[in-house]
């Protein structure tokens, strides 16, 4: 939580990539580039619900293998090059049934952040 307000931590994560194929499930230090976006927000202490966004079922797999909740598929139209990542996130939140004060987005191409660097954001954003 953050300020007593509930934080959403969203993994987008889609199937389609031009310029590296299958990347959110290629190895990067023994472990798919996905899991290390999975365990800085599982570890982020501010993060109240952690969820992955995507429309590949084998990245779905392996994202609940590592223990990340994954409530639904994600529409193809919001999984192209093109689609706005905002659209993504509000189709998302008006899935769930629950409000968020706060959502903290995790691109499984920041692999380096860790969960301290998410809970030190968060606090930077109260201040």
């Amino acid at each position: 939580m953050i300020e007593g307000r509930p934080v959403l931590g969203i993994i987008p994560a889609r199937g389609g990539s031009k310029g590296v194929p299958r990347k959110n499930l290629r190895p990067l230090g023994g472990k798919p580039l996905l899991a290390w976006s999975v365990e800085a927000g599982q570890g982020a202490a501010c993060i109240d619900r952690l969820v992955l966004s995507s429309d590949d079922e084998e990245i779905m797999t392996v994202a609940r293998e590592l223990g990340c909740e994954v409530p639904y598929r994600r529409p193809a139209h919001l999984a192209q090059d093109s689609s706005p990542t905002i659209d993504l996130v509000l189709d998302l939140l008006d899935f769930l049934p629950e409000t968020y004060g706060y959502i903290v987005l995790l691109q499984p191409t920041s692999p380096l952040r860790t969960a301290q660097d998410i809970d030190d954001a968060a606090n930077l954003c109260v201040r």
